[in-house]
């Protein structure tokens, strides 16, 4: 596989999107656990995420698109919010609808899904921008579907990292062909802007986007031999080399991701 960018906006884009994109997302993409119990004991890797809505929004109705097995609408509906969730794997809808009892929409088609739902307070994309391969035709039924002062939330990779400098193909946040585009976050604001929709935050630098670091250079520096046997001690080597360059990372604008708060205004 391989990417282009543009010499405009930035925008790194996967030249040959293969037309079986699904076959690459193996029945084993998503550990679905066995019980709510299962879930809730990993659950609290995901508090950042609702700490961080808590702060734009007080409640309401919640959207959140391609949640996977569902650990944040879990902590979105302990919060208070009405959930809905947007999920294409059948075997995570099944789990979200048994095990946390939250309106499912199943669809592979992410756009036409978000305005068949019911107009949010909060929608939420975690890591899920990158994977469509219409994001904007999202961001638009997004904007679209959210009530006048509530909220969008994006997390994504950040296609201007120190990391993708580094090592270039070999950066595991690249994840070709799953990751189809990688849009800088001003050509995001842009394209929000465009729709009514106003910058609450735009950082590199909070809890979730920071943790995405120490992954891509282990993983990343991995990448670097073809030989299985050298992986675990280059990611290992990966883990020490990411501290030292702890400092450049949390620079704001050049972590590995960055997460996105817009505000529909009318």
């Amino acid at each position: 596989f391989s990417y282009s960018a543009c010499t405009k906006c930035g925008l790194i884009s996967l030249a040959n999107v293969p037309a079986d994109l699904g076959r690459y997302y193996e029945s084993g993409y998503h550990a679905i656990p066995e019980s709510l119990a299962d879930l809730e004991l990993g659950a609290g890797h995901d508090r950042y995420k609702i700490d961080l809505v808590q702060k734009f929004a007080a409640g309401g109705r919640l959207v959140e698109l391609g949640p996977g097995w569902g650990a944040f609408c879990l902590l979105a509906k302990r919060a208070g919010f009405e959930v809905t969730a947007i999920e294409q794997d059948a075997r995570c809808c099944a789990f979200l609808r048994s095990s946390l009892g939250v309106n499912v929409i199943e669809s592979a088609q992410p756009a036409a899904a978000l305005r068949r739902a019911d107009r949010a307070d909060v929608i939420a994309l975690w890591h899920v921008l990158e994977h469509l391969q219409r994001p904007w035709e999202a961001l638009e039924a997004a904007s679209d579907r959210l009530r006048p002062g509530g909220v969008l939330v994006i997390a994504t990779p950040n296609p201007r990292a120190l990391q993708l400098r580094i090592f270039g193909a070999r950066w595991t946040h690249l994840d070709a062909p799953r990751h189809v585009h990688l849009i800088p976050p001003d050509l995001l604001a842009r394209r929000a802007s465009a729709l009514g929709l106003t910058t609450e935050l735009s950082t590199t630098r909070d809890p979730g986007s920071t943790g995405w670091n120490d992954f891509g250079w282990r993983f990343s520096l991995a990448n670097v031999s073809p030989f299985a046997a050298l992986k675990r001690p280059l990611r290992l080597a990966g883990r020490v080399l990411g501290k030292l360059a702890a400092p450049l990372d949390r620079s704001e604008g050049k972590g590995s991701a960055y997460t996105a708060v817009f505000r529909k205004t009318a």
